[in-house]
């Protein structure tokens, strides 16, 4: 793989600092081996040069709330649809994701074991991938199949090899779960705290599991294998018990109180806000057969939703971008830096929460997040400056060029 030198473009390291002009960038291998001003290089002739045309030099994004697996489809669709060939399905979200400019991604249940080795294996191409496997959930609550009709139908298949079914009940049966998705790969555990928009039987402020059950995933995880959890928690009693339990990181968050924000500055807790989640499915609705209950529960809580994230966002709570991608078409991941642009974030603070937090928030800070020497060559050029336009970056045609690990994975220049 040959040096590859980045030039000519304003470099937004992730760190939060103001972009720099005629600042190049050096890839050896999968690595950044020179970040700084030109005459600083002393290059060898032999280098790859990729002109960025006044464009911005960013880090690869990443989405730390995705559903690889899945696209929300109508439910006869869904019947007709054979087993396997939800693979076929998942190469092309990974595809779309990656050349969105998502380099990684957390997978908050539905994605095995064997969808990430074909992507480390180059079979596929996508982003890098940290799974949970499968979400724990109560019987009646957030990721039951149960319909009103009394028929049993999840959103994604469970219970087949490499994806144990999440269901369980009482410490006992939560311990065993927990044991069964780290012993299918998880490398986060993914727990349903309080109910949800997308489930018929329960509502988001509905409160799932309880203190002691959230506290053995807890420990199961980090005694175990030092894994952390992230919890679905939607309403403020859900939310809390997750954080006196440990939990690493809310997804969501709609209901957030006071009390829950004080609560996760005090444990260092992440907030995923997944501010598009609700949009899409009210933009959606009718294209893909959304339930009726879904439509109006995101009716009723899309306005809490931005004012919880701006009411977090101003205490201080950590945020890490996320969309639950799944729910909306893969690739339209970066909508959401607009929409938390749209409730208080500078422009910047989006794009920092999409680099530097995330990657802190799946512990990868070490290798991912920022452009700096010494990291992952993960990559990504746009079409102008988003600091002055974030909408832009939803435009994938903005996206021009996306390295991953030190490999060109989309060029438009």
């Amino acid at each position: 793989m040959a040096v590859k030198l980045i030039k000519n473009g304003f470099l937004v390291d992730g760190n939060g600092g103001e972009p720099v002009k005629d600042q190049i960038v050096v890839v050896d291998g999968a690595k950044i081996v020179y970040t700084g001003a030109e005459s600083g290089y002393q290059p060898t002739g032999q280098e790859e040069v990729i002109d960025a045309q006044g464009g911005t030099i960013l880090p690869g994004l990443i989405d730390t709330h995705v559903h690889m697996m899945m696209e929300y489809m109508p439910v006869a669709k869904r019947l007709e649809t054979p087993f396997s060939f939800m693979y076929y399905q998942a190469a092309e979200y990974l595809k779309n994701t990656l050349e969105a400019g998502i380099t990684s991604v957390r997978d908050a249940l539905g994605t095995d074991l064997g969808v990430k080795k074909a992507v480390e294996d180059g079979l596929i191409s996508g982003p890098r991938l940290q799974l949970s496997i499968n979400a724990l959930t109560i019987t009646g609550g957030h990721g039951d199949g149960y319909t009103v009709s009394g028929n049993i139908l999840d959103l994604l298949p469970n219970g087949y090899p490499g994806m144990p079914s999440g269901l369980c009940d009482g410490v006992e049966e939560v311990r065993k779960k927990t044991r069964e998705m780290l012993r299918a790969g998880a490398e986060v555990i993914k727990v349903h705290a309080t109910g949800g928009v997308l489930s018929a039987t329960d509502h988001p402020e509905f409160t799932q599991f309880s203190q002691e059950e959230l506290e053995v995933i807890v420990q199961e995880g980090k005694y175990r294998k030092g894994v952390k959890v992230m919890a679905h928690a939607q309403g403020a009693e859900g939310i809390k018990n997750a954080v006196r339990a440990g939990i690493h990181s809310i997804e969501h968050g709609i209901f957030i109180d006071d009390e829950a924000i004080e609560l996760m500055l005090e444990n260092g807790t992440y907030l995923v806000p997944t501010l598009l989640a609700p949009v899409a499915v009210l933009e959606t609705a009718k294209e893909v057969g959304m339930p009726d209950s879904a439509v109006e529960k995101s009716k009723e809580v899309i306005e809490a939703h931005r004012q919880s994230f701006t009411k977090a966002y101003k205490a201080g709570v950590k945020i890490a971008m996320g969309t639950d991608a799944g729910v909306m078409k893969h690739g339209t991941n970066l909508r959401e830096l607009g929409l938390m642009a749209d409730a208080g974030m500078s422009p910047m603070e989006t794009i920092v929460a999409s680099t530097k937090t995330a990657a802190e928030c799946m512990g990868w800070e070490d290798k991912l997040g920022t452009i700096e020497q010494g990291k992952l060559a993960d990559i990504v050029i746009v079409k102008g400056n988003p600091l002055e336009d974030i909408y832009s970056l939803a435009d994938n045609n903005n996206i021009q060029v996306v390295v991953k690990d030190g490999k060109v994975e989309k060029n438009l220049l």
